[in-house]
């Protein structure tokens, strides 16, 4: 699929020039950091040397100060306190993270998360009726609950008071919990928007921390999980979640949880630096495999294992688990892909919402998401489970596929999510009326430029400019991530210096230069399809990243291709 390549506008050049001269850099790298909105000197130092003293005061959220309060209370009264969360990355980590800290203060502890099969996303009637049964009087719901209206008046009946610590878009009403912690509320002035369900849990230990005068150490031992969450969440790497994801990158590769050190132990890479995208690919469907294929409560035991011995065979389960996963998740795409493949009207829609009754409901957003990455166009896939049909929807960059489940809502029973995934419930009767009826809207709102995959390039660059130096500062910008993504170059007028080869299944191995420049050794991953154009063009233009290739301890820059143009 052919990619656009869109070049972001240049800067000012008194900006460029003046932020360049006070830092010593380039003017490449000053262009880099004003598209960034990073402008002055002081805004460079906090981006380049953040400081966990930059983290926002928690009480600055609304209902914090009452949140606290009734931890305090029933900490005070003995009474019996339930960590929820949901069965993903972002609510597994968060329930680790609450209920690891709080079970320091208080023994009438436990944590719930939901079956993915029986119960479904967010607080459920039987994880309140749990709570009754067992005599549980306050609910701490992480990443989940702020649209649970129904829910929490039905746990009031049972004298059961919550306190709702999510990061998702409010609907029109907020829930009559005891406490309410979301910045995304309409009537909260917490200065960050963005944070992950694990990030206000963490905020919510930093709170009590501070209103019980402990140390702030005692919060910090927490950030591993935080970084994890942020990576898995695909929340963006700004402001306060770009500090969150520093300092805990940094714990994940100096003294991690019991439970991420088996995982890392476990992983392809266990020997390397870990980033935002081994945590991506590495962790995250390890973490997410016990919630797809069997419960998610296993992994919050790995997470809040006390040590290494007792994380080791829980993580060893999950591992496997995340084997059964791939396979299963492969079959039902390559079923997925057969479907379209075979269905000429399929293939010149906007939309992809395919429905079969007998797909895993644990894989389904998987294959959304890989459908999505070849089709390029907001995709839908449904399954039949307990009676009745669940769905995962993913879209394409600029594409409000939540805003357009919106306008489906009268087919639909439940539904939720972010701009870019969420989940969707319906009855069976309702399935082809809701397939024409997205259809239809997609059809009618979507821009046709946003159905082509874009390549946002920070700017042209002479590969003569690319030395030691410039990638050093560039690596600065770590961790990289939604809304601070890794910087992307467009070079023209390029020659291959000797013959490009196919390596592995898809990927192309070459070396360019351009004239000035020295010889750069290049990987093209899934483009093997252009050695043919290649071998036939004596000149042409490359988006690209650039990276550190290691090879038996020799280190060289290497140009990952995106996309050749001729």
């Amino acid at each position: 699929m052919q990619k656009r390549w869109v070049v972001k506008p240049k800067n000012d050049i008194y900006k460029i020039n003046s932020l360049g001269e006070e830092l010593g850099i380039s003017a490449t790298l000053s262009n880099i950091l004003i598209h960034r909105n990073i402008e002055t000197f002081d805004e460079a130092r906090q981006f380049f040397r953040p400081t966990l003293d930059d983290l926002h005061d928690p009480f600055l959220m609304k209902d914090m100060d009452k949140a606290i309060y009734r931890i305090e209370t029933a900490i005070g009264n003995k009474e019996k306190i339930l960590i929820y969360g949901d069965y993903d990355v972002d609510g597994t980590t968060a329930v680790a993270t609450v209920y690891s800290f709080f079970r320091n203060f208080h023994s009438g502890m436990d944590f719930y998360i939901p079956d993915r099969y029986e119960e479904g996303y967010g607080i459920s009637k039987q994880g309140i009726d749990f709570a009754h049964a067992n005599g549980f009087t306050l609910i701490i719901a992480l990443d989940c609950g702020i649209k649970e209206i129904e829910n929490i008046q039905y746990a009031k009946e049972k004298n059961i008071d919550f306190i709702i610590g999510d990061h998702h878009l409010p609907g029109s009403s907020i829930p009559d919990a005891y406490a309410v912690l979301d910045p995304k509320r309409s009537d909260c002035d917490y200065p960050y928007k963005e944070l992950s369900g694990c990030g206000i849990g963490f905020k919510l230990v930093q709170a009590f921390i501070l209103k019980n005068d402990l140390e702030m150490t005692d919060a910090y031992q927490y950030l591993d999980l935080v970084a994890v969450s942020i990576a898995s969440d695909i929340v963006p790497i700004t402001g306060e979640n770009r500090i969150l994801a520093h300092f805990g990158l940094k714990k994940l590769n100096s003294n991690p949880n019991c439970g991420l050190q088996t995982l890392v132990d476990l992983s392809t890479n266990k020997n390397s630096h870990f980033g935002i995208n081994d945590i991506l690919f590495q962790i995250g469907p390890r973490i997410n495999a016990a919630g797809r294929i069997d419960h998610a409560k296993n992994s919050v035991q790995l997470l809040i294992s006390k040590s290494l011995q007792e994380s080791e065979s829980i993580a060893k389960k999950i591992d496997q688990q995340n084997s059964t996963r791939k396979e299963v998740d492969l079959k039902i795409t390559e079923e997925a892909l057969a479907l379209l493949d075979s269905n000429s009207l399929e293939q010149h829609k906007k939309s992809t919402v395919l429905f079969k009754e007998d797909w895993h409901k644990g894989v389904i957003g998987i294959v959304a998401s890989r459908l999505t990455d070849k089709y390029y166009r907001p995709t839908i896939i449904l399954t039949e489970t307990n009676g009745h049909i669940a769905g995962s929807a993913r879209s394409v960059l600029g594409y409000d596929i939540y805003e357009a489940l919106t306008e489906c809502s009268d087919l639909l029973d439940q539904f939720g999510g972010h701009k870019y995934a969420a989940g969707l419930t319906m009855k069976r009767e309702n399935v082809e009326l809701f397939q024409l009826k997205f259809e239809e809207i997609v059809s009618n709102s979507i821009p046709p430029e946003l159905l082509q995959q874009e390549l946002l390039i920070d700017q042209e660059l002479n590969l003569a400019e690319i030395d030691a130096k410039f990638f050093r500062i560039l690596n600065q910008l770590e961790p990289f991530g939604p809304s601070n993504e890794k910087p992307l170059f467009q070079a023209k007028n390029l020659s291959l210096y000797g013959p490009a080869r196919i390596v592995g299944k898809n990927h192309l191995k070459l070396s360019v230069v351009q004239e000035g420049s020295k010889r750069f050794d290049c990987i093209a991953f899934g483009l093997a399809d252009e050695l043919e154009n290649l071998s036939n063009h004596a000149n042409f233009e490359i988006c690209f990243s650039i990276e550190e290739n290691i090879w038996k301890e020799n280190h060289n820059l290497q140009l990952n291709i995106k996309a050749i143009r001729y």
